[in-house]
């Protein structure tokens, strides 16, 4: 009975050890949240690097790499950069998302086009065109497969416009600028709320985040979610609850913001120009950043996944 009693404390001293260092293994993984930490060589793009989106495998691409008019893919884990695809003579992409059945889309601003690559291929074709287009920009996508596309002017009289854009039965795009009661500023930034019925849009010259209530074409019900009186805006995403995930060009941040407007946190990068992020890793809680000063990417992990990962695979979520 001596042994046995001795054996059972045995074995909870070392129940209670195990328990002990799996707590603090979790919470030193836990305080690896929200630390910024560059992940691939300086210099492997162009200053133009912008447009991060990750595909359902957990590929990361990135435009510009290496020259103007080309498409990067970071396969999942890898930490050095790789030619995908390169755009026809002229054009130079800019934004990038994925749809559910794995076709990534392209934003040219140069050449007035969305450009879309099949999954499984490499050459673009064009998706939609418009002479209208000022010089289109970033890109977000709903779960139909819709896309909302900024469309900065940059050229006084600065100001911008949104565009929505539909798959047609013959596979092209249908764009028609929507319409809003406010006049915009200069575009930039663009995702959905994770219900799909706001908009968010960054505005260049103003500073300033947007929140559009969806009807069709129509941006109604402008809302005012934060502004800044510093350092210009550029992309944004959203996680699964709804906060902004804002790049903040040349303050060398991540701005996390609430639905509300409240600042909830100020992520500090490695490169002080930020130009855009996106989500990924094999939970959506990794947040890739592209970086025009060295021109790379650096990452961290955060507590909740991305809005878009959640979208291609459900699973995740």
């Amino acid at each position: 009975m001596a042994e046995r009693g001795r054996l059972a404390k045995c074995v909870a001293a070392c129940l209670v050890a195990c328990a002990v260092f799996l707590a603090g293994r979790s919470n030193a993984a836990e305080d690896s949240l929200f630390t910024s930490k560059r992940i691939t060589p300086q210099g492997e793009y162009t200053p133009g690097i912008e447009g991060p989106a990750v595909d359902a495998s957990g590929n990361l691409y990135v435009v510009n790499f290496q020259q103007s008019g080309t498409i990067g893919k970071l396969a999942a884990g890898a930490s050095q950069s790789q030619l995908f695809a390169s755009l026809p003579a002229g054009s130079i992409g800019n934004g990038i998302r994925f749809d559910r059945q794995g076709r990534m889309f392209i934003a040219d601003f140069k050449k007035h086009n969305v450009w879309v690559i099949e999954r499984g291929e490499t050459t673009p074709r064009v998706y939609f065109h418009s002479d209208r287009f000022n010089q289109p920009n970033d890109l977000a996508i709903a779960a139909d497969g819709t896309l909302y596309a900024s469309d900065p002017r940059f050229a006084s009289p600065a100001g911008g416009q949104i565009w929505r854009i539909t798959r047609g039965a013959d596979g092209k795009g249908r764009g028609e600028v929507m319409s809003t009661t406010r006049r915009l500023g200069v575009t930039n930034g663009i995702d959905l709320s994770p219900d799909g019925t706001t908009l968010y849009v960054s505005e260049s010259n103003s500073k300033q985040v947007w929140a559009y209530r969806l009807d069709g074409s129509k941006l109604l019900d402008p809302r005012l979610v934060k502004g800044f009186s510093d350092f210009e805006v550029d992309g944004l995403r959203t996680d699964l609850d709804g906060r902004i995930y804002l790049a903040r060009l040349s303050a060398g941040k991540i701005a996390i913001i609430a639905a509300n407007g409240s600042l909830e946190r100020e992520v500090p990068l490695s490169g002080k120009q930020p130009t855009n992020l996106t989500f990924g890793g094999p939970d959506g809680r990794t947040v890739f950043v592209t970086q025009k000063e060295g021109r790379f990417i650096e990452a961290f992990r955060v507590d909740r996944p991305g809005r878009e990962p959640c979208l291609q695979v459900p699973r995740m979520c």
